[in-house]
């Protein structure tokens, strides 16, 4: 990308491919023609597995009203008595929780460069797959990592946090 090209990006995609590029990984964030703002729809606008998707899903824990992220496969559903199991009782976070912890909008919180780092965990279905995509800070913004990335540029642990398949 050229410095035009950077400075087209929505803020958070900028912040979002500042990080990436600190972090040494070497795909940067790509604006989709149309909103991604579910796992399904980033999935067709990728032509890929809805399962390779990286859907990010923001959490409040209830004992110091922290963020909790929580990235899984978009072809699977978060069991919060599992996440419960891992950190603690939680609630379900709105709109203007995910905004400002985060720095993004609902539909784009990427798995990095949040406004105030929150508790992540990675669902360790992700793993299934080669290739993997993630928010990339904006409801049109993605790019694409390997799980073993995502571990590595968030340094969360991957655990078992999803419903039961079937």
């Amino acid at each position: 990308m050229c410095g035009a090209e950077v400075s087209a990006l929505p803020e958070g995609m900028q912040r979002v491919r500042a990080e990436l590029e600190r972090l040494g990984h070497p795909h940067a964030p790509r604006l989709l023609d149309g909103a991604a703002r579910t796992a399904q729809q980033a999935a067709d606008a990728l032509g890929i597995a809805l399962g390779q998707i990286a859907k990010s899903i923001v959490f409040r824990r209830k004992s110091d009203d922290a963020a909790v992220l929580v990235v899984t496969s978009g072809d699977r559903r978060v069991d919060e008595k599992k996440v419960e199991a891992q950190l603690g009782a939680i609630a379900r976070a709105d709109a203007d929780f995910v905004k400002a912890r985060t720095g993004f909008s609902i539909g784009g919180v990427a798995p990095l460069a949040h406004a105030q780092p929150p508790v992540t965990l990675i669902d360790r279905e992700l793993f299934r797959f080669d290739a993997i995509w993630a928010a990339a800070g904006h409801p049109h913004g993605v790019f694409e990592l390997r799980p073993q990335d995502l571990e590595r540029l968030t340094g969360a642990p991957v655990v078992d946090v999803v419903q039961v398949a079937g």
